[in-house]
């Protein structure tokens, strides 16, 4: 069977499946065009995410440095606080024997007075015996 086709028909058939081809080739392209248009999207998405996390990381990292320094206050405060209580104790065992030391001199100098009262008394009541009782009496 003889070729019916002539030249011109050949090369419009030729020229068609390059045509064909070209279309594919350009289709395939904006399929890689839009492959990487997605991959670009998902990346800058990936960005945004990963610099959230990184402000996030930073926040959790400054309230971590707060919390800590709080911490350290409240340490710091309770330790000055068992210092004032243990002079407040030491102060308060001291008071203690000086008022012991007070009741003691107290009683030493109630004691020396009731004796020297004990003393004028007993010598009052002989001098009260050895008093003529009457212009006349001799004792």
């Amino acid at each position: 069977m003889p070729d019916d086709r002539t030249p011109p028909e050949s090369n419009r058939a030729t020229a068609e499946k390059g045509r064909e081809e070209a279309e594919d080739l350009r289709e395939e392209a904006d399929r890689g065009r839009d492959t990487a248009e997605e991959h670009r999207v998902a990346a800058e998405s990936a960005r945004k995410e990963a610099e959230t996390f990184r402000a996030l990381a930073e926040e959790a990292r400054v309230l971590r440095e707060q919390y800590r320094e709080d911490l350290e206050s409240v340490r710091q405060e309770r330790e000055a606080l068992r210092h004032a209580a243990e002079e407040a104790r030491t102060a308060a065992e001291e008071a203690r024997h000086a008022t012991i030391a007070a009741v003691k001199a107290t009683a030493d100098a109630l004691r020396t007075n009731l004796a020297q009262m004990q003393f004028l008394e007993n010598a009052r009541n002989d001098i009260e015996k050895l008093k003529p009782k009457k212009p006349g009496d001799v004792q």
